[in-house]
């Protein structure tokens, strides 16, 4: 085999610049691509991958008429090199961090009804507090670890509510959780609805009332279902399904719909929108709302300093 291994020869030949083309090549399949990604001439990003390719002594790509792909080394390089890329940028971002305390970027990954009644009153008061740090906040709606931003480090940390134990996902073997708080699902009604003026009631007489939901997948919905295959019951049919919280909250308000959400949407009610928890008990186990971060990896100041502002909030509002 070629001097592969040799360590000290190949970082003399390989530059910060030169990975940074070779990822944006296995991310667009294509030098071409690439190039205009990176503003770069196409010959110029082939002229990279070929000094790499000679760094290393291997083929790293295989080309084809449709674009190239990377070969057994190039996956390799993809995934040892990843994390050294991740490492290197995040540096950067601490000494300008370290340079101005008060500013730098924060990458959040939330979905919609943990961004409207958490995240939303965290971000309000980080921006006054800290003008000149962005936030770039992205939805994600998995109930899983299957969070493929985060796997490729192009968010800081994902706040989302698990439907399977940490232990049990497939997808959080390079991933940590860290619970926030526990957010069990619950049934809701808008505050003038007639199910609101009830004390008690049994599960069968809902089986008939609109309902609005989630997909199926989700865990406020897989908890719905599941509470009413305990009693023996039909699952209601969902009127409306969307992941749009606004929708969902207008058609319990002023509507005589239900629907299963978590119960920080009605401790946390932001928006002064009457609704109420209806007295039926959906979940056995715990529901957590967690914050997810790749292992081994060092969190900015900046990062640092906006999940501590989460956690305090949750703190005085009594929801961990």
């Amino acid at each position: 085999m070629p001097d592969l291994l040799s360590v000290t020869r190949v970082a003399r030949r390989v530059r910060f610049r030169d990975l940074q083309v070779f990822f944006a090549v296995v991310e667009c399949g294509s030098m071409a691509k690439a190039g205009a990604q990176l503003g770069m001439t196409q010959p110029a990003v082939s002229e990279t991958i070929a000094a790499l390719e000679s760094a290393f002594a291997v083929r790293l790509f295989d080309r084809r008429p449709q674009g190239v792909e990377p070969t057994i080394y190039g996956r390799a390089l993809l995934k040892r090199g990843v994390a050294s890329y991740d490492e290197l940028k995040q540096c950067v971002r601490d000494m300008a961090f370290l340079a101005d305390p008060t500013a730098g970027e924060v990458r959040i990954g939330c979905s919609d009804a943990i961004s409207d009644p958490i995240l939303l009153p965290v971000v309000q008061k980080f921006c006054l507090e800290y003008p000149r740090v962005a936030l770039r906040i992205d939805h994600t709606a998995s109930p899983t670890l299957e969070l493929p931003e985060l796997h490729a480090r192009r968010l800081d940390f994902v706040i989302t509510r698990l439907s399977v134990p940490h232990v049990d996902d497939p997808f959080g073997n390079d991933l940590n959780t860290e619970v926030l708080f526990d957010d069990p699902p619950v049934v809701a009604a808008g505050a003038n609805s007639p199910w609101a003026r009830r004390r008690r009631i049994d599960l069968s007489e809902l089986v008939d009332e609109p309902w609005v939901a989630t997909p199926p997948e989700t865990v406020t919905t897989k908890a719905l279902a599941e509470a009413f295959q305990a009693s023996k019951l039909p699952i209601p049919s969902a009127r409306v399904t969307t992941f749009l919280l606004q929708l969902r909250v207008h058609l319990l308000a002023k509507s005589n719909f239900l629907a299963a959400m978590p119960r920080s949407l009605l401790r946390l009610n932001a928006d002064g929108v009457g609704l109420k928890e209806l007295p039926i008990k959906l979940s056995k186990g715990p529901s957590p709302v967690v914050i997810v971060t790749v292992k081994n990896r060092t969190l900015s100041p900046v990062v640092e300093l906006f999940l501590e502002h989460l956690r305090k909030f949750v703190k005085t509002h009594g929801l961990s």
